[in-house]
């Protein structure tokens, strides 16, 4: 078989085993916190939990996703309903503080106490779910100031 050919067919079959984009809701904050939030998603590692990262549907600054099901980060996303209460609920991990609610299909955790609102939508599959924190701790420590610690 003619060398391009065979090429070709590796790739049709490398695209039939990735799992494609990830549909990652956008959020729509102001021009501030945009930027920052592009700058945070830019730093954020190549793997979580050893999931791979890939690509969003839409592709956005503000978006990451990693493994399939996918572990879903989305930067600039508004306060969840409960954080209000949320400062007794806070827990942290490797110096971020976070606000964790379960849902159908695993937990949705989300920095408190930052500038920046950054929720991880972590399925059921990656259990322990909170262990995906460890690994976004840093980036977040580097690009999210602290205004109030977890008390």
């Amino acid at each position: 078989m003619p060398k391009i050919l065979l090429a070709a067919l590796g790739l049709i079959v490398l695209a039939g085993c990735s799992p494609g984009a990830a549909p990652v809701p956008v959020p729509s904050p102001g021009p501030e916190v945009t930027a920052a939030c592009t700058e945070l998603v830019k730093a954020l590692p190549d793997k979580i939990l050893d999931a791979k990262r890939r690509d969003t549907s839409p592709k956005s600054p503000l978006t990451a996703a990693y493994g399939d099901p996918p572990i879903e980060v989305t930067c600039g996303v508004a306060p969840p309903a409960g954080m209000a209460e949320a400062q007794s609920q806070c827990f942290e991990v490797n110096g971020v503080g976070w606000f964790a609610k379960q849902v159908e299909n695993g937990f949705i955790f989300t920095t408190i106490g930052r500038e920046l609102y950054v929720e991880l939508a972590v399925p059921d599959k990656y259990s322990p779910e909170a262990n995906a924190l460890t690994d976004v701790a840093e980036v977040v420590h580097s690009h999210d100031k602290l205004v109030t610690p977890c008390t």
